[in-house]
Formats: C-alpha cells, sequence, structure tokens
C-alpha cells in the first residue's frame, strides 16, 4: 500500500534521474493547469521517455525513488502522491509481454498520457451532471476557495436557466476566492466574497455547501484548502448539506485521523524562540509598499499582514472529517464517505 510513512518527508540520498522531475511537475501544474494527481503522473510519463531501465522492476524502482523526491518537495504531497501511486499501479497492471522492451516502455507512456488527457474533461463532466440533483432552482451556494469542477456545476446550472447565488470565501492567503468571485461573475451568476471568518455569520443564509477537494482518502475523509474543516463544521452545527466534489483519480490510499497526520515535507505551526519570531513579525517589502496590480492591491493598501514567513508556518490544507460530509460527488458517483474505500478497491485492488 502506497501510503507516506511519516508526517515529515525526508528526502534521503537524491538517486540520479534523468530528468528535473521537480522542475517537469512544476511545468505540468501551472503552465498547462493541470491539476496535481495529473501533473505528476505526467511528470513520471517524462521520466519513462527518458529513462534506460530494460525491465518492469527498474521502471518500478525507478518510479519510486522519483515520487520519494517530488513528494519531499511539495507542501501538501497528498495531491500528488495520488497521481504517483496511479502511474505505479499501471506500469504494474501492464506487465511486459517479452519482445522489445523500449517499444513496451514507450507503449506504456502513450497510454498514460492518453489516459491523462481524455479522463480530466471527461470526469469533470460527469460530476457536474452528478451534481445537478442536488442543487434547486434559486439555492444560495457557499463554496471555499477555487475549484474548477464547482466552477463547472455552478457555470452549467447558469446556462441551463436555474438560477443561483453565491457566497465564496476570499481564502487567505493566496486569495483564491477571489478568482472564484471573478469567473463567476464574468458567467453572470450572483457572487459574494466573504472573510474566512464570516462562514458562521452567513451559514443561515445558505442552503447548502458546495467544494471541491485536492484529495479524497480511505477513511472517506476529505483534504481541501485550509479552511474547509471550519466550514464543514459549521454546516454540521447549521443543518445545512456539505457537499464535496472530486474526480476519482484524486482518490488516494491513506488514512488520516486528525489533522496531525497529514503528510508534510516542512514542520507545521511550529513555536518559535522568541527571537525568530521578532524576525518574523517584520513587515515585508511586498507588504508595506502596494504594487501596481490591481489583485495585489485588494491584499495590501496598507493593512497589516501576516508576512511570508508566517505564511508558510500555517498548513496549505485540512482534513474534513467524514462525519461532517453528507455525500462526495465524483465521477464514479455520488458515493457516501463509507464508500470512498469501495472505489479505492475498484482503481488499485488490494496491496501491491
Amino acid at each position: 500500500m502506497s501510503i507516506l510513512d511519516s508526517n515529515t518527508i525526508s528526502t534521503g540520498e537524491a538517486p540520479d534521474l534523468p530528468i528535473d522531475i521537480v522542475e517537469a511537475f512544476e511545468t505540468h501544474l501551472t503552465q498547462e493547469e493541470n491539476p496535481a494527481p495529473i501533473a505528476a503522473l505526467l511528470t513520471l510519463c517524462d521520466l519513462l521517455d527518458a529513462s534506460k531501465a530494460d525491465t518492469t522492476a527498474e521502471l518500478i524502482a525507478l518510479l519510486s525513488n522519483a515520487s520519494q523526491i517530488l513528494k519531499a518537495t511539495l507542501p501538501n504531497p497528498v495531491p500528488a502522491t495520488a497521481g504517483l501511486d496511479l502511474m505505479r499501479r499501471f506500469v504494474i497492471t501492464q506487465a511486459d509481454r517479452g519482445g522489445d522492451f523500449d517499444a513496451h516502455r514507450r507503449n506504456l507512456v502513450a497510454l498514460a498520457r492518453d489516459w491523462a488527457a481524455n479522463t480530466v474533461p471527461a470526469s469533470r463532466q460527469q460530476i457536474i451532471e452528478k451534481a445537478l440533483p442536488f442543487i434547486r432552482d434559486d439555492a444560495v451556494i457557499l463554496t471555499h476557495s477555487y475549484s474548477r469542477v464547482v466552477i463547472g456545476i455552478l457555470k452549467t446550472l447558469a446556462e441551463r436557466g436555474s438560477r443561483v447565488s453565491v457566497y465564496v470565501t476570499e481564502s487567505r492567503p493566496h486569495g483564491l476566492g477571489l478568482r472564484t468571485h471573478d469567473e463567476l461573475t464574468a458567467a453572470g451568476i450572483p457572487c459574494t466574497v466573504i472573510l474566512d471568518s464570516a462562514m458562521a455569520y452567513v451559514i443561515s443564509r445558505v442552503d447548502l455547501v458546495l467544494v471541491g477537494a485536492e484529495g479524497i482518502v480511505e477513511s472517506g475523509g476529505v483534504l481541501n484548502a485550509l479552511g474547509t474543516y471550519q466550514m464543514a463544521l459549521v454546516a454540521k452545527h447549521a443543518h445545512r448539506p456539505f457537499y464535496a466534489c472530486a474526480e476519482s483519480y484524486k482518490m488516494c490510499r491513506l488514512f488520516p485521523l486528525s489533522q496531525a497526520d497529514l503528510p508534510s515535507s516542512a514542520p507545521i505551526l511550529p513555536f518559535l524562540e522568541p527571537s525568530a519570531a521578532e524576525s518574523t513579525s517584520k513587515p515585508s517589502p511586498q507588504a508595506a509598499q502596494p504594487t501596481a496590480n490591481a489583485d495585489s492591491q485588494r491584499n495590501v493598501e496598507g493593512r497589516k499582514l501576516m508576512t511570508r514567513q508566517m505564511e508558510d508556518l500555517n498548513p496549505k490544507v485540512d482534513y474534513t472529517l467524514p462525519q461532517l460530509i453528507s455525500f462526495i460527488i465524483s465521477d464514479v458517483g455520488v458515493l457516501t464517505p463509507s464508500g470512498v474505500a469501495d472505489a479505492l478497491l475498484a482503481v488499485y485492488g488490494g496491496s501491491d
């Protein structure tokens, strides 16, 4: 089972690899705007393309080494882990039938890339269609941060004549809720940005909570942008349904029991010595001076903000417990949290 072995991942000795996997991952993730699991899978495709391995065992060892190196560089390695595990499983199940191993390796890469190219849009569309019946006309929806699949659901509702209104959190520190606001407003959907701390204030005005997910874990819980957990707690207290939308390729074989079980490449929220705390409390040059960029001015305008060092000590994602989730809407079906383990079994089978 490919579960991250410790909360803080160690790089150890880095073996020589034929490509810079960190750079390749960043390219697939940012320039091509792929979800993290797909970016990770495509990175391993690039690695196999450049590999000189001539047995399946060598390929698997290469993938394992590269996966550990990549996970050790990521503040939140879980979404990428789902794609890394999928590629490893793909290589194992597509066994070499003998003959030209180079041709077999090239065929593996071609099949994996073709799967990735077709899976992302198809999965997203299936989720959209499955989610629509859960949202009545004239509904008021609360969402968090930015999710392509949630944006797709809301735009499809508007295109089909349903009236919906949306509250979206700002989602500090990156302010991705502002991106959600801009895209929904451009699509003609009424949308208001709220402070992250206003979740409880606004919950009585909403009919349901709809969020995306960076990962769905075996327990049936959700890993998503920091603040999703508290949004689910607020929704549960207010008796509002909480729906998480995620593609099946974001499901990963991880079984956290609490926030402390989430893997990280660096310590989370450590207590600093007073001298170190003083140095991090000084305003950064970026925070001190407003920039010409309008989006940056939203975050500055003379207000006192956390420094970059303070932000880096905070988690990027949190874990929403399965008992807080009404349904997980996926391309493989509308699942109760307890149904995720069966879906994972269908994808991965038993232990390798």
